[in-house]
């Protein structure tokens, strides 16, 4: 590839190809960006990242091998000035929040790729951030409330599993009172119904995997 000087570079990290293949075509649409490098995992994009030194990277969340948050930490330990935009199907509040605590500049649904994202690319390139109006009002949304602990959390993901209350405090080491106890609490917390609308809740704002 032969690389256009005074572009903005640019990674797209992305484990299916067609999405890679349309941010290529995209950006192949613009007189000030290049597509310099894709990969398909977390710790390729790691990888390509040391090679290219892009300008911009576009980053998914869900992927094999490393997710995304954990390629964002990792990139952003060894070049704190890097520039990142994760791209991701998942519009949840607490997904946003980790990916922009651990150093995105942007937040991006892959529903409204287009425009948006190339609008984007520029923003983040000159030092902005940006977060889609949707994502940044379920942030405001749940701002002041109660997190799950890291326990409540891994109740959460059994009772997603379909464990009854039982069968949580087998795998966990604890009671069957405590396992309740902390069911009724994750509940609360996240201002549930019952058992299964906390999990759907949960998928939603991207606690657990959908």
């Amino acid at each position: 590839m032969v690389i256009r000087a005074g572009l903005i570079r640019i990674l797209a990290v992305d484990d299916h190809p067609l999405l890679r293949g349309g941010i290529a075509a995209l950006i192949g649409t613009q007189s000030d960006m290049e597509l310099v490098a894709e990969a398909s995992t977390g710790r390729e994009g790691i990888e390509r990242f040391r090679a290219v030194r892009p300008d911009v990277t576009l980053l998914d969340l869900q992927m094999p091998e490393m997710g995304g948050i954990d390629a964002l930490i990792a990139i952003r330990s060894e070049w704190p000035s890097a520039k990142v935009i994760v791209l991701t199907t998942y519009g949840g509040d607490v997904l946003a929040e980790r990916a922009l605590k651990a150093g995105a500049q942007a937040y991006v649904l892959k529903a409204l790729v287009g425009d948006e994202l190339l609008e984007t690319i520029r923003a983040v390139h000159r030092g902005q951030k940006r977060v889609h109006p949707m994502v940044a009002a379920q942030l405001a949304s749940h701002v002041g409330e109660e997190t799950l602990s890291g326990r409540e959390l891994q109740v959460l993901m059994l009772v997603a599993a379909g464990n009854s209350n039982k069968a949580i405090a087998a795998r966990l080491a604890i009671s069957e009172d405590t396992a309740k106890a902390h069911v009724a609490s994750v509940i609360a917390k996240l201002r549930a119904n019952d058992r299964t609308h906390a999990v759907s809740l949960a998928r939603e704002r991207g606690m657990i995997p959908p």
